[in-house]
Parts: structure tokens; C-alpha cells; sequence
């Protein structure tokens, strides 16, 4: 049986189905075991009708005929005494599987999953002391009717055909009651219980198809030493039809306690591979509390935890970068420390965020910084840039670590740019200003060994920050420190002005002053910002490009 049959098995036999009557799969519980205990006993019967008829000769006997007719009387009437009792036991302790369905499925209580994971241990134990009992009567008949002989030879074939009937049931009813255990362990993951595992089922199979025929051979072989005046004929046709029933039973059970073992471990597999295809929703459904039972809930916590390491290195990139991210899970251990590094960094700045609260909502100044922001992760990520931080109403963009780009100050000269105009047109509600520097920094692991954030720390952070501060004066809104010109390549760097010298705030030295260029139509500037994609080092996947916002009707321009 297969996964996909499995999982409709499954839905066909315990969720309730639009216009399928809960009774009618109360009915397919009871189904169940009616099928097993008929099959089984039905197998049982065969066996000794056939050992008894045919292989093991019968002792000599005053009365054969009558002998026979008493036989068959108790090989008859037993069963009809015996098959109602073994049904209404068989019902008693199904009852808590009955209750599982008729409650329509939910979380499975302790005496359901007890009767779903021991049912086929319980129903096997209730079949064979009943064919005991059975045995023990009818050798006790013979033996105060007939003779001890005939009492032998009753019993050792009533103990071939319970043998048979166990086997035969435990393995029936395991594989009937397979979905009712997969929806049973789907809830409880199953733990080391007392229950027969592989081991068992391989024996069930080897006793079925090899114990049992080998057996009756035995049995051919005490009743020829005990009965004088057998023909080699008789013999010879009895060994016959006992090793061709032997080939054939032994093939059928091994088969079937091959698939009740591979079956699962087929799911397994199927599962792995699609795990390999980056599915994480995989799951496969656990059939049993045995080996293969945990195998597969295993894998399921597997899969679970491949999921959640997902999804946590998916909030830690978006927490940290995607570059941080990943260089930290190359790295593996974490030290404290940095390297000096050559970078640009760009430092955009809101304006006015005092009188934007004062005026609007709190909803709704978040709803405007999420779209502020949106399009400065956008464009900065476009150009091979990492947001290193959020600060408030501002945000510091970082080029050339932790990932080394080819023209770092090209790209955030670009980045400015192209910034400048998506904000103008995705938040036209809101005022800022854009600074750009470069320089040596020290980019690494700040912090203590409990907490710590990877970041850049140097005078070009200072640097871009007091130019965003001057920038939110400027006409353009974007102002960088005129030597990023001398490092960015010629195309990016003609898209700029040099223009005056400066003091900024809190330094002592001279800054000279770079503006882009206005550009001198709308087709012109359209054109400025299809720059020629900046090569990386590593590679990364730009942001989606962030829906313009829309304001309410009522709202007014900060």
C-alpha cells in the first residue's frame, strides 16, 4: 500500500465526507473486525479440514464412519458457538474506535489510542485462546469417545489451524487498522511501547509459510510411524500437496509482511525526495508504534525542525541582511571584533518627523515609514547595498561589506540618485534629505558575547549623516562628499556636480560638496536610472519594488 493510498484510505475512512452518514463509518469500523475474524478463522478452518481429511491418516477405529460424523459435527458446530462470541468481544474492545468516529475525529484520548495501536494484539490473543479452547474440547471428545490416538491428531491440527488463524489475523487486522493509527500517532508521536514490532511480523511470516507446513510434515511423519500399513503412495501425495501449500501460503505471507515494512519506509523515501525538491511541508503519515513507526514520525521532526531553522534564518536575515545573514551561518562561530574595510555608505534622513506626528495618526505615520522604507530597501538592495540599521526615521545603507563590491562608491552614488526620485514619487507626502560618503571603516561584531550586531563604525558614517542633515536644504534633497567622484567609475561620477566646500557639524576640516545633476526632462531622467547592474561578489536578490502608498483623501502633505 502506498502513501497516496494510504492518505485516501485515511480520508475515505475516518473524515466525515459531505452527505456519508457518521453511522456508515461506525459501520466501516465493525467491517473491519467482521472481516478479519471470517477471513481468519475461515484460513484456520481450511487447514484442518485439509489436515484431518487428507494428510494426517487417521488411527484405526471400530467406527470410522461414526468417528468422522462426530468430528465433523464439533469441526461444524464449534465455530457457529464460538464466532458470535468472538464478535461481541471483538465489538467491546472496539468500542473506543467506534467512539473516535462517531465524535467525528479531534485529538484521541488515551483508551482510543490503546484500542486503535493494541487492536491487533488484543483481536490475535481473543482468536487463538477461543481456537484453544476449541482444541482442548474436541481432543477431550475423542478421547472419551474414541481413542487417544484420534484425541492426538484432532489436537495437533487444531493447533496447525490456530496457528494459522493468529497469524493470519494480526496481520489482516494491522493492515486494516492502518489508517486509524496513522490518524491516532498524527496527533501523539509514538514512544517505546509493548508492542510487536518488525521482528514480529517476520516471525508471524516465517511461521505461517515455513513453522506450520514443516509441522504438519512432522505430523505425517509421527502418524506413519504410528500407523502401520501406510503406502509410500499415500505418503508421497500427502508430502506433495503439504509442500505446494507450503510455496504458495509462504509466498503470500512473506509478500505481505515485505510491504507492511516497505510501505512505510517507501513513504520515507518519497519524502526525503521531496524535501530535496526544498518542499518543507512534507509529512508522511506514521502507521504504527513499531520501528518503522518511529521511523517515520522521525522524520516528520525532521521536517519540523528543518522548517522552523527556516523560518528563523529567514527572520534573521530580515532582522540583520541577508549578507550578515549568510556570512554569519558560513562562519558558524561568532567573535567579537572587525576588519578594516574599504566602504560607501549612505545615510538617508526623514524630515520634519516632529510635525508628522503632531498632525497624523499614529497608523498612519507607521503606514508612511513602512513605505518610506520600503523603497529605500528597495533601491539600495538594486545596487548591491545592505541596510545596516533603522534608526528612528532614518536608515544607514552600507556598500562594500560584508560582501566586497566592485565600485562601492559608483553604486551608492547611484543608489542616491535613483533614491531620491522613487521617494519623490512613491511618498510625496514626506521630506528628506540624502547623504553619501566613503572612507575606512571597521565592519564587524560589536557588542558583548550574550549581544551583539554586526555594523560599521568610522568617520564616513559620521560623514553621510551630517550631509543627510545639509541635504534636506539642498534643491535635489541628495548630497555626497565630492572624492566618491574621484573613486566611482567615469559613467556614474559625470552624472555629478562638484560645487563648494563646507565645515560640517562636529568636524574640523573641509568638505567638498557633490550634487547629481538635475536632469533635464522626464525621458532624461529615466534614462539616468537604468545604470548598468553593479557586479558583487556575492551574489543576492534585490527586494520586490514596494507598492506606491496611498494616503486617505483627507490627508494633507507633512
Amino acid at each position: 500500500m502506498s502513501g497516496r493510498t494510504v492518505a485516501r484510505s485515511l480520508s475515505a475512512r475516518w473524515e466525515e465526507l459531505p452527505g456519508v452518514p457518521r453511522t456508515m463509518l461506525e459501520l466501516r469500523v465493525r467491517w473491519v473486525l467482521l472481516v478479519v475474524v471470517c477471513v481468519a478463522n475461515f484460513v484456520g478452518s481450511l487447514v484442518v479440514l485439509a489436515f484431518a481429511t487428507f494428510v494426517v491418516p487417521d488411527p484405526p477405529l471400530p467406527d470410522r464412519d461414526y468417528a468422522r460424523l462426530v468430528n465433523a459435527i464439533a469441526f461444524f458446530g464449534y465455530p457457529a458457538l464460538a464466532g458470535p462470541c468472538a464478535l461481541g468481544i471483538g465489538l467491546h474492545l472496539w468500542r473506543p474506535v467506534v467512539r473516535l468516529v462517531r465524535r467525528g475525529g479531534g485529538v484521541p484520548d488515551a483508551a482510543e489510542r490503546r484500542a486503535v495501536l493494541l487492536g491487533p494484539l488484543r483481536l490475535t490473543l481473543l482468536v487463538g485462546a477461543l481456537w484453544g479452547i476449541g482444541a482442548f474440547g474436541w481432543a477431550v471428545l475423542d478421547v472419551w469417545m474414541f481413542t487417544p490416538r484420534l484425541a492426538v491428531k484432532t489436537g495437533l491440527t487444531c493447533l496447525l489451524g490456530a496457528m494459522t488463524t493468529c497469524t493470519v489475523t494480526y496481520l489482516l487486522s494491522e493492515r486494516l487498522l492502518r489508517p486509524a493509527a496513522a490518524l491516532v500517532l498524527a496527533v501523539e508521536q509514538p514512544r517505546r511501547v509493548r508492542l510487536p514490532g518488525v521482528t514480529t511480523r517476520v516471525m508471524l511470516a516465517w511461521a505461517l509459510g515455513t513453522a506450520i507446513p514443516v509441522l504438519g510434515l512432522i505430523c505425517v511423519g509421527i502418524a506413519a510411524l504410528a500407523t502401520p500399513g501406510i503406502s509410500a503412495g499415500a505418503l508421497a501425495v500427502t508430502n506433495i500437496g503439504i509442500g505446494a501449500a507450503a510455496i504458495v501460503a509462504g509466498a503470500q505471507v512473506s509478500y505481505m509482511a515485505i510491504r507492511a515494512i516497505a510501505d512505510p519506509i517507501r513513504s520515507v523515501r518519497a519524502g526525503m525526495a521531496r524535501v530535496a525538491r526544498g518542499d518543507l511541508d512534507t509529512e508522511v503519515p506514521v502507521y504504527d508504534a513499531s520501528e518503522v513507526g518511529q521511523l517515520q514520525a522521525g522524520f516528520n521532526h525532521m521536517v519540523t525542525g528543518l522548517r522552523e531553522n527556516e523560518r528563523l534564518r529567514d527572520l534573521f536575515g530580515r532582522h540583520v541582511g541577508e549578507e550578515v545573514a549568510g556570512l554569519a551561518l558560513e562562519r558558524g562561530d561568532i567573535e567579537l571584533g572587525g576588519e578594516t574595510r574599504e566602504v560607501a555608505v549612505l545615510f538617508v534622513d526623514l524630515a520634519g518627523s516632529t510635525r508628522l506626528a503632531e498632525t497624523r495618526s499614529p497608523d498612519e505615520v507607521v503606514a508612511l515609514l513602512n513605505a518610506f522604507f520600503g523603497v529605500v530597501v528597495t533601491v539600495v538592495g538594486r545596487h548591491g547595498g545592505w541596510i545596516n540599521k533603522f534608526e528612528g526615521d532614518a536608515a544607514l545603507a552600507i556598500f562594500g561589506a560584508p560582501a566586497a563590491l566592485e565600485d562601492a562608491c559608483g553604486a551608492a552614488l547611484g543608489a542616491a540618485r535613483e533614491l531620491a526620485l522613487r521617494l519623490r514619487a512613491r511618498v510625496p507626502q514626506l521630506d528628506f534629505g540624502v547623504g553619501v560618503s566613503a572612507g575606512q571603516v571597521v565592519a564587524g561584531y560589536i557588542g558583548a558575547e550574550q549581544r551583539f550586531e554586526y555594523t560599521v563604525i568610522g568617520d564616513p558614517v559620521n560623514q553621510g549623516a551630517r550631509l543627510s542633515d545639509l541635504a534636506k536644504q539642498a534643491d535635489g534633497r541628495v548630497l555626497a562628499a565630492g572624492h566618491l567622484l574621484e573613486a566611482a567609475h567615469l559613467a556614474e561620477a559625470a552624472e555629478w556636480d562638484l560645487g563648494k566646500s563646507v565645515t560640517l557639524r562636529g568636524r574640523s576640516g573641509q568638505t567638498r560638496l557633490a550634487a547629481p545633476r538635475p536632469p533635464d526632462s522626464g525621458g532624461e531622467a529615466a534614462r539616468r536610472l537604468r545604470l548598468p547592474r553593479v557586479r558583487r561578489r556575492r551574489d543576492a536578490a534585490a527586494p520586490p519594488e514596494p507598492a506606491e502608498f496611498r494616503p486617505e483623501p483627507d490627508a494633507e502633505p507633512a
